[in-house]
């Protein structure tokens, strides 16, 4: 029997420990799955504290962008060390239990800095909305105490809502089993085992991923859709690439995090799938960060 299995009956409030089944079912690739996530996981850490040092030691690269670049990646890799350290223990122990409060613990710290980075990418985009906008008035506006508030905005904003958020799902009662059909903890595969009404944490779900993520998102919208009118009023085609190849990588990194983070708590309950929710979750916990260098 796996550590703290339960029956129907029994209630999650006692048990000790979970298991984690996530790519359990992929038993000839455990090996393969391994040294791919092992090297992504090298890649992040090594491309984002090399942009970390170069933003730190060159002088040249002291500007605002700069600076939010230096937060976003050591954000990247802070949110990565989250959940591939466990994944990488499971693929290559086999041993996929993993403790209520570590389970806790993850989810929280998982969660928070999820939000952190809807919040740093919408603070890179005003930064570069106002760096193109209003060239002139740049220095000014995004000085550097302005850009202390914000980056401490996006990284403690979210801590009060996600901690609650994390503490209203484990309050719930768990009485079907103690196995999570995911890779890590997150709440669509906990709440599922919940038993009893979950309507009220799936609506606390909608609001907070509405407030932490869509507006985010229309927000980074609004500021491309100035900023893309006024790049196109640029009399010198020179101008116009430059300006469109240093909005690109934001752009791609905005679209694989929303959309795939968008599709995965705001879908209807009835629409989740274990292997959609875990490949959904590889783009905005692997992907992105591996793409961030």
């Amino acid at each position: 029997m796996l550590p703290g299995d339960q029956t129907a009956e029994g209630n999650f409030s006692s048990v000790m420990a979970l298991v984690l089944l996530g790519f359990s079912d992929l038993p000839n690739l455990q090996a393969f799955l391994f040294g791919l996530f092992f090297l992504i996981y090298i890649i992040i850490l090594t491309g984002n504290g090399v942009i970390i040092i170069i933003t730190r030691v060159d002088s040249v690269l002291q500007a605002p962008m700069s600076f939010f670049l230096a937060n976003f990646s050591s954000l990247e890799i802070c949110y990565v060390s989250v959940t591939l350290p466990r994944i990488l223990l499971n693929l290559w122990t086999q041993d996929r239990s993993i403790s209520l409060l570590s389970c806790t613990a993850q989810m929280c710290f998982f969660l928070v800095l999820g939000t952190t980075e809807a919040f740093l990418l919408v603070v890179m985009a005003y930064d570069r909305c106002v760096s193109t906008c209003n060239p002139l008035y740049y220095p000014l506006i995004m000085n550097h105490k302005m850009c202390i508030q914000l980056a401490a905005g996006a990284w403690l904003s979210g801590v009060p809502v996600q901690v609650a958020q994390t503490c209203q799902v484990f309050s719930l009662p768990f009485c079907a089993s103690n196995q999570i059909n995911h890779f890590f903890c997150d709440i669509p595969p906990l709440i599922k085992l919940a038993c009893g009404d979950t309507s009220l944490n799936e609506v606390c779900v909608y609001a907070v991923s509405v407030l932490f993520a869509m507006i985010p998102f229309l927000l980074i919208l609004g500021s491309y859709v100035k900023i893309i009118s006024t790049i196109l009023r640029l009399p010198s085609a020179t101008g116009r690439s430059k300006a469109f190849s240093t909005c690109s990588s934001h752009l791609i990194v905005v679209l694989l995090f929303f959309g795939s983070v968008t599709i995965t708590y705001l879908r209807p309950k009835s629409n989740h799938s274990a292997r959609t929710d875990e490949m959904l979750s590889v783009f905005y916990t692997i992907v992105t960060p591996m793409f961030n260098p």
